[in-house]
């Protein structure tokens, strides 16, 4: 499952560009729809990066997340995906990342509700 910000417009539009390339056994849904306890995650965590949540293992924060989707999304993509969550190219990745969720509500399909607080 990947988990995103349903609030900004640009996450939801980045959410629903993967989920077009995902198997449909693969969730792509806001954090205001799911149930943060459950998943062990908090509104502070969500609020401010993506997650990719997979049975039995560490929820995946950020570019991990991104490059996760990636990879079970399959094809030419499952290669991006691995490659954004490897060094080297995953310590470019990471603050790549960072400027991105920070400055969101710059970006396409953005408004003020994507700004970080």
């Amino acid at each position: 499952m990947l988990v995103f910000d349903g609030d900004c417009g640009f996450c939801t539009s980045s959410a629903r560009w993967i989920e077009a390339r995902l198997p449909e056994d693969v969730e792509v849904t806001p954090w205001q729809s799911c149930d943060l306890d459950e998943l062990g995650l908090t509104e502070a965590d969500v609020t401010t990066a993506a997650y990719w949540i997979q049975d039995g293992a560490t929820p995946q924060r950020g570019h991990r997340a991104i490059g996760r989707s990636l990879i079970a999304a399959g094809g030419g993509w499952r290669v991006v995906g691995r490659l954004i969550i490897s060094p080297p190219i995953s310590w470019l990745a990471i603050p790549v990342y960072g400027l991105i969720a920070r400055y969101r509500y710059k970006l396409p399909g953005a408004t003020e509700a994507c700004r970080i607080p």
